[in-house]
């Protein structure tokens, strides 16, 4: 690698982890291995070099292949996804790009697998707006974490369900502030059991690993009656078993939710009444995402992930100039391992990768007691 890059690459990380002791991807580094793993690496290196990386991912990411062809083809894919990291890095130098458990992946298998929003190209027609709420007196920053609204990072696997724990992440949230109880909800019930359709948008209809929408999951909700706790409905990974939905059982219900208008105000003001909201984005930056904000120069508005909105702040965001730059607070669903601990800060701003195209806040909640 190129001494020059190397050290660039150093005094970002560096610069990165003062701006972000909380939370900082970096903090974490507790090895020789860690430091390696988290690098990117330029066009310029050595094929020795491309293979100690692969041996450390597959290490630290538990990898291995069925056959040397499927190891063989993994690795090429390893190489280009390093290559795109470096890539990631140059349009993205806020935020921290290397090594991630997707990194063997292709972008088609990653979109496939990992992510599971259908394409929405408009709101519904009859979607319910959300009331336009008083701005003036917004904290500067703002966490649902640190008031006990956000149960722990949960991961998906390979299912395209993100559509869902956006879905139940807003419930969580919503159910907590209506009873001060935390309940982790239950994805696979809406995996097995939501196949609601958009009746404007043919072909949106809920298809468990194979996509849905969030909006789409709280009108099923509706109708339904609720949704039952992950314990009592545990999650599987997979969309082969039949609903086996208990209605007894249901622990947070909808009374209504409403989309909110693409304005961040709006949008910030309805996440601190309303609790994490469900939110939409284009993950391309994600993949290859380690920590800091990520604030990227260019960004497809296509989105395909389902996260939840759980927070902004603001900090000095950028490595070289470190300037201040207000960012959301995103909860993924890929583990505890991904990202900043299986979160994601995301620069506000200019509505970065579509995050503010496709808002939902459930405004209110019956609740069930057992």
């Amino acid at each position: 690698m190129d001494r020059r890059l190397s050290l660039l690459l150093l005094v970002s990380s560096l610069l990165l982890a003062l701006s972000f002791p909380a939370a900082s991807a970096a903090d974490d580094v507790e090895s020789n291995d860690e430091s390696l793993i988290r690098q990117v690496v330029d066009g310029e290196q050595e094929p020795n070099d491309d293979h100690h990386h692969f041996r450390l991912f597959k290490r630290r990411f538990g990898k291995s292949y069925a056959t040397e062809e499927e190891h063989n083809y993994r690795f090429s894919v390893f190489k280009s996804n390093l290559r795109r990291a470096s890539r990631h890095q140059k349009l993205d130098p806020s935020a921290v790009h290397g090594v991630t458990q997707f990194c063997d992946l292709t972008p088609a298998e990653f979109r496939r697998n990992h992510l599971g929003l259908k394409r929405r190209l408009r709101l519904p027609s009859d979607a319910n707006k959300a009331l336009i709420l008083p701005t003036e007196d917004l904290p500067t920053d703002f966490d649902w974490r640190e008031h006990g609204a956000v149960a722990p990072v949960k991961n998906q696997g390979m299912c395209g369900s993100c559509w869902s724990f956006s879905t139940t992440g807003a419930m969580e949230g919503a159910h907590f502030l209506a009873t001060g109880k935390l309940e982790s909800l239950s994805e696979q019930q809406l995996v097995d059991c939501d196949h609601e359709c958009d009746p404007d948008e043919p072909g949106s209809c809920d298809a468990g690993c194979g996509g849905g929408l969030m909006n789409s999951a709280l009108e099923y909700t509706l109708k339904a009656g609720g949704l039952m706790r992950e314990e009592d409905y545990p999650y599987t990974g997979n969309d082969r078993g039949t609903c086996k939905f208990d209605k007894t059982k249901v622990v947070a219900s909808v009374a209504n939710f409403s989309v909110v208008s693409l304005d961040e105000d709006q949008i910030a003001a309805n996440l601190v009444k309303n609790g994490p909201l469900a939110v939409a984005i284009n993950a391309v930056f994600m993949q290859t995402y380690v920590g800091g904000v990520s604030c990227p120069y260019i960004c497809s508005k296509r989105l395909d992930h389902g996260v939840l909105l759980v927070g902004y702040g603001s900090g000095a965001y950028a490595p070289i100039r470190l300037k201040e730059k207000s960012y959301w607070i995103i909860k993924n669903s890929w583990g505890e391992h991904w990202g900043e601990k299986g979160f994601y800060k995301i620069c506000r701003g200019r509505n970065i990768c579509g995050v503010d195209s496709m808002v939902s806040t459930v405004a209110a909640v019956h609740t069930t007691s057992r």
